[in-house]
């Protein structure tokens, strides 16, 4: 799954090379590792085995050209491609934001390629996606053999889904960095589908919605007032196709990586469940501040400009046992100083 780093301006992307075993995965890394500057490429990591040359998976972090103001950094991976294996393809699998997949051109493969690319689409299937929306590109590799099957072919027995493809030749590098540059093309359409680009749009300048915390207020009840003041149905109904979810004073913060944990964070406390409130307030705050890096929780609370006193408090009154309303507000108001502070930072809100 895709990171975005918002201190840094980088975005890190999982992409993984799957195929049949020995269908040039492992050379195709190469030879894009290779085609990389030195400075711009991390270090290949090979495990090679009797049956295969990948037991586990190559890795190689490639820094590539920058997404709007962000720059894209990819992590490349390949799996084994014996089937016995396929509880370490399941694990290399996970959180990867597009697929290669290397089909042998070899007569002997035909099988193994069909195995092979319905494994994958099982193995994406049991993490809830579906390989007909997943950014997939194919490569024919070993199209340097005298008897390699017909692209035709071979496109009527992988491809029925029309995703790009590519004849490549792996020893060489023939093809290899097209395919490669359809994948990254695929992959930011699909970050940008899903709002995790941020966008390069200047922002007009407004107010900072804050919650206040002077001595005289009682913030619970202001998130309360909130919370249950909404427009009754019947006094503005719109057409069916334009009803939207009313969100929360929270939720309304939200950048819309989380607006998801704002809503369930907001819901608990209006149902009287402050410990549920607490728990999704303070695993949101945790994903809100690793967008500031891998760094320890002061130190993002720093670079993203919070007051690290809230947040030690919000984490010191989950300790307490049951939480009380108090806390709950105090989680939600802590949750929106991060949202702002992500939003402020660039990250593209819903209506975006």
């Amino acid at each position: 799954m895709s990171t975005v780093n918002v201190m840094a301006k980088e975005i890190a992307a999982k992409i993984v090379f799957y195929g049949p075993g020995l269908s040039g995965k492992t050379t195709t890394l190469k030879r894009i590792y290779e085609s990389v500057k030195p400075s711009l490429r991390g270090e290949l990591m090979t495990l090679p085995t009797e049956a295969d040359r990948t037991l586990f998976f190559d890795f190689l972090p490639v820094r590539v050209e920058k997404v709007g103001d962000y720059a894209l950094r990819l992590a490349l991976y390949t799996v084994p491609g014996q089937v016995f294996y396929n509880a370490t393809r399941k694990l290399v699998l996970q959180g990867s934001d597009g697929v290669v997949f290397v089909a042998d051109s070899n007569p002997g493969a035909e099988d193994a390629n069909r195995e092979s690319m319905a494994n994958l689409e099982e193995n994406l299937a049991e993490q809830g996606i579906s390989i007909d929306t997943f950014p997939l590109v194919i490569q024919w590799n070993k199209r340097d053999l005298k008897n390699a099957v017909p692209v035709d072919v071979m496109r009527a027995r992988l491809n029925k889904r029309n995703v790009p493809d590519f004849e490549t030749i792996a020893m060489s590098g023939d093809g290899v960095l097209d395919a490669m540059k359809a994948m990254i093309r695929l992959v930011i359409k699909d970050l940008r589908a899903r709002k995790i680009v941020p966008s390069t749009k200047p922002r007009p300048s407004a107010p900072t919605p804050s919650l206040s915390r002077d001595v005289g207020s009682s913030l619970e009840s202001q998130v309360q007032e909130h919370l249950v003041a909404q427009p009754a149905p019947e006094a503005m109904e719109p057409p069916p196709a334009l009803v939207r979810p009313v969100l929360g004073p929270v939720a309304a913060l939200a950048p819309a990586a989380l607006i998801d944990q704002a809503r369930v964070a907001e819901a608990a406390f209006a149902a009287g469940d402050f410990d549920q409130c607490v728990r999704t307030s303070l695993e949101t705050i945790q994903r809100g501040l690793a967008f500031a890096g891998d760094a320890s929780v002061a130190h993002q609370a720093f670079l993203l400009g919070l007051n690290g006193r809230d947040v030690l408090d919000a984490w010191t009154r989950a300790q307490r046992g049951a939480a009380h309303i108090e806390d709950a507000s105090f989680a939600l108001f802590v949750l929106a100083q991060v949202f702002v502070r992500l939003t402020q930072a660039g990250l593209p809100t819903p209506e975006q």
